[in-house]
């Protein structure tokens, strides 16, 4: 008995108090980071492609919706090479740092946010965009109060968006290059310690993100139900 507790301290040990704390802190702002800047980009975007009328549009809702499924590895690779001392974007020296890990993320997220965003405003009625126009509204008003009209979904959108990226691995690995106390987040965490054999602290890890995704979606959903209430 007394063995079997030292092994299970000597796992619980493994990890510091304050490396789980930079761990967690890094992976949740990483990816608070991307999905805000997919939310900024998305958002307008998914709107444009929703409500215009174009030559092409067909060809760009097809591109959107073939990013949603992007590899993450493809975007990592693409994002590393851009990022290298001798890529078009070295001299920025971004390559290995927070900042790459986000840049990554937010190409993955983007798409996912923009094309549910344009899904749900698609799958409005036509003629309200019409009764409000008529109504006096402006272009901005009237796009406004189809927002809120579909926030639902686009807070379904949002949550996709956090979830594609709070969970993804391979391009943060290839890009952030998994340095401790620098870009190690929780997702390459649990690789390396998988890597390692110590499955006990990969489960621990993985526990961990399960929580802490689960307790983020729940509040969103919270806001969801309490907005379709309304």
């Amino acid at each position: 008995m007394r063995n079997s507790y030292s092994y299970v301290l000597r796992i619980t040990c493994h990890f510091t108090m304050n490396e789980i704390l930079q761990i967690t802190t890094l992976s949740l702002q990483v990816s608070a980071i991307a999905t805000i800047i997919s939310l900024l980009i998305g958002l307008p975007f998914g709107t444009w492609l929703a409500l215009g009328n174009f030559p092409g549009r067909s060809v760009i809702l097809s591109i959107v919706n073939t990013g949603m499924a992007l590899p993450p590895v493809v975007v990592g690779l693409v994002v590393a090479m851009s990022l290298w001392r001798s890529g078009p974007f070295g001299d920025l020296r971004l390559i290995y740092t927070p900042w790459a890990i986000i840049i990554a993320q937010t190409i993955i997220a983007a798409p996912v946010v923009t094309g549910l965003t344009a899904a749900a405003l698609a799958a409005l009625d036509p003629r309200l965009q019409q009764q409000l126009l008529g109504l006096g509204a402006s272009r901005l008003q009237m796009i406004w109060h189809l927002w809120r009209e579909a926030r639902l979904p686009l807070l379904a959108a949002l949550m996709a968006g956090f979830g594609s990226v709070i969970s993804e691995v391979g391009a943060s690995m290839m890009v952030g290059g998994n340095i401790k106390g620098q870009t190690r987040v929780l997702t390459t965490a649990i690789v390396l310690e998988t890597s390692k054999g110590e499955f006990e602290n990969a489960l621990a890890l993985s526990a961990l993100l399960l929580i802490i995704t689960y307790l983020i979606n729940l509040g969103l959903t919270w806001v969801q139900q309490k907005g379709a209430r309304k």
